[in-house]
């Protein structure tokens, strides 16, 4: 699962319309790596901007296996097409949002602790972290290996390890009962590692995805 952020894709950018832009043409790429599932999450980008992103990410991925939800916005999903929609730990009711959208929208949900798990009962699946520690959250516990455990033992939902994951954490994420992870640093590879494509198959092989 790829979990956004157009100013990580393009720290260099001069304008919100370049960071969009880029972060576009890195969803494409995404697309185009097969990662199975896009989540696009950019609050600060006006509403045009972020339907227009979000249907060019869902027309590129239309006939592949990438799904594409969008983070809070029925609204945006419901004008780009998209697969469903992402709840933040702290946002309505899954079974509220599930009366109000398409029956076949994926819904998610956020979680970072046992109380907030049980709220996203009724989601598709469920985003667990902080599980290590991590540059974008700087200050924050993280959660560990043993929560993250805790939390695929109970969840009626797939719960994806989000915080800190890097390819060589994977297997420790898989050991510990999660069914995939999220993230975008360790899609974003230095010039010399392996390509997105490589970072997707090897996610593939360690969650035993088909």
């Amino acid at each position: 699962m790829l979990f956004r952020s157009r100013r990580r894709v393009a720290p260099d950018a001069w304008t919100a319309r370049d960071e969009s832009n880029a972060l576009t043409e890195f969803l494409l790429t995404a697309v185009a790596a097969a990662v199975p599932l896009i989540q696009i999450r950019e609050p600060g980008l006006p509403t045009a901007w972020l339907c227009d992103v979000a249907s060019r990410v869902r027309e590129a991925a239309s006939g592949t296996a990438t799904r594409v939800v969008i983070n809070d916005r029925a609204d945006v999903a419901w004008a780009a097409g998209a697969d469903g929609l992402h709840l933040k730990a702290t946002g309505p009711a899954v079974a509220r949002m599930r009366q109000a959208c398409p029956a076949s929208w994926l819904i998610g949900r956020s979680a970072h602790d046992s109380t907030e798990l049980g709220q996203a009962t009724g989601a598709d699946y469920v985003v667990f972290g902080t599980v290590f520690e991590t540059a974008s959250k700087p200050g924050v516990h993280p959660n560990g290996l043993a929560a993250l455990s805790a939390a695929a033992a109970t969840s009626s939902a797939p719960v994806v390890a989000i915080g800190g994951v890097t390819p060589e954490r994977m297997a420790l994420c898989a050991a510990a009962g999660a069914a995939g992870v999220a993230g975008i640093s360790f899609l974003l590879p230095p010039a010399s590692g392996p390509s997105m494509a490589e970072v997707v198959q090897q996610a593939r092989y360690v969650f035993l995805v088909d």
